[in-house]
C-alpha cells in the first residue's frame, strides 16, 4: 500500500467514531428522517457522509464489498488503514457494502440473514447525489409514527429488488447518503406509492 494515497479521516477517531456510529443509529430508529454529519473528511469518490459511515461502522470484523465506481487505489487504501476491514469480491461474503444507485438494480447475492440469525445479514452502504429528487413513497413501520414521505432518487427498479430480497426478519437494512446526510431503511420499513 502507497503511503501517498493515505487521507487524514477523523480528526477525533473515537468521539467522531461515536458521533458517526450515534446518527447511524438513529437513522435506522426513525427511517425517513435526514442525520446530519458535522465535521465529517472527505475522500474522493466518497461524500462526506459515506466516508463517515465507513469509518463508524466497518472494521476488522466487517468484510466489505465494493461496487466497481468505488473500487478505487485510494478508496482501498483508506478503508484498510483506517477501518482495518477486508475487501471481499464476493458479494455472500459481505458484511457490508458500499453501493451507487446504479448498484441498486441487483442485489443478488447479498447475505439477507437466516431465521436464526437474521442480524448476520449484509448493511447496504448506497451513496446518492442527492436525497431528494425521485418519486414520492410513504414509508411506514417500527419508528414511525403515522408515516413519512421520501424522494429518495433511485430507480423504480430498486424497490422491487428490496421487496424480493426482505422475508422479515431476514433482509437487507440500508443506508443512504449523500453530501454531510444519511436515511436509514431497515427490513422492516414498508414502502408504498404516494397517492397522487
Amino acid at each position: 500500500m502507497s503511503a501517498q494515497l493515505l487521507q487524514p479521516a477523523f480528526a477525533d477517531p473515537v468521539l467522531d467514531a461515536q458521533r458517526g456510529f450515534r446518527a447511524a443509529l438513529k437513522a435506522l430508529a426513525g427511517p425517513g428522517l435526514i442525520q446530519t454529519l458535522h465535521a465529517t473528511p472527505s475522500l474522493e469518490g466518497l461524500m462526506p457522509a459515506t466516508y463517515a459511515l465507513c469509518l463508524a461502522l466497518l472494521d476488522v470484523d466487517t468484510p466489505l464489498w465494493l461496487a466497481p465506481s468505488f473500487d478505487t487505489p485510494l478508496i482501498r487504501a483508506n478503508l484498510a488503514f483506517h477501518c482495518g476491514c477486508p475487501l471481499t469480491a464476493k458479494r455472500e461474503d459481505a458484511r457490508f457494502a458500499l453501493l451507487a444507485a446504479d448498484d441498486l438494480q441487483d442485489l443478488s447475492g447479498f447475505d439477507h440473514g437466516n431465521d436464526r440469525y437474521p442480524d448476520q445479514s449484509c448493511t447496504l452502504l448506497v451513496q446518492l447525489p442527492g436525497l431528494a429528487g425521485g418519486a414520492r413513497l410513504s414509508w411506514r413501520g417500527p419508528g414511525i409514527e403515522t408515516e413519512h414521505t421520501v424522494a429518495l432518487p433511485v430507480a423504480d427498479g430498486f424497490w422491487g429488488e428490496r421487496e424480493r430480497r426482505n422475508e422479515f426478519p431476514r433482509g437487507l437494512d440500508l443506508f443512504f447518503a449523500a453530501d454531510h446526510d444519511l436515511i436509514g431503511l431497515p427490513r422492516s420499513t414498508r414502502i408504498a406509492q404516494e397517492p397522487v
